[in-house]
């Protein structure tokens, strides 16, 4: 009886200590978040069945290579200063002003980018042609408060494959 006795003091007492422990919330530091949207250029390749679909279901003739002309929002969220960062960004786009024409494109991608400037990203991109899942790989150089990104991207879908290169700049914004 006296050992139940002393494990149930000892229980009680464990517990009575490290109650303030267990109330405090798991809660990670909070992140530096950085504003670097900006305006972005470049071109689309797109498959022969990407401009046939085009054609057939919304009378849009085009070729296979159109400009892409259009802002991207981003914002980089810190961990540390000499990781990798989480990074998140929303692409607006208008291809084919070159040609006549304006084909609306809308991606979201999350992604990492290295303290160095190599990112990459996955995210849906929706168009008139469907709904896709995007791939983007890249680089950002840094002139001073300047960035400029340098991207490529591939997005295969059943309507067919299209091959974006984009650029831009963006200045460092809290």
């Amino acid at each position: 009886m006296q050992i139940s006795q002393r494990l149930t003091a000892a229980a009680l007492l464990i517990l009575g200590l490290s109650t303030p422990a267990l109330s405090q919330p798991i809660v990670p530091p909070p992140a530096d978040v950085v504003s670097l949207s900006g305006p972005r250029v470049g071109f689309t390749v797109l498959s022969q069945s990407i401009v046939d679909t085009l054609k057939k279901d919304n009378q849009i003739t085009v070729a296979p290579l159109i400009s892409q002309f259009g802002w991207q929002f981003e914002k980089q969220f810190y961990s540390t200063q000499t990781g990798p960062t989480a990074v998140t960004e929303c692409v607006l786009l208008l291809g084919g002003l070159d040609q006549g024409v304006a084909i609306p494109s809308l991606s979201w991608l999350v992604g990492v980018r290295t303290r160095e400037g190599a990112e990459f990203g996955v995210g849906p991109n929706i168009t008139p042609t469907g709904v896709a899942l995007a791939l983007a790989a890249g680089i950002t150089f840094r002139a001073g408060t300047m960035n400029v990104p340098v991207n490529f991207a591939v997005v295969p879908s059943k309507s067919g494959t299209r091959v974006s290169v984009l650029t831009g700049f963006s200045l460092r914004r809290r």
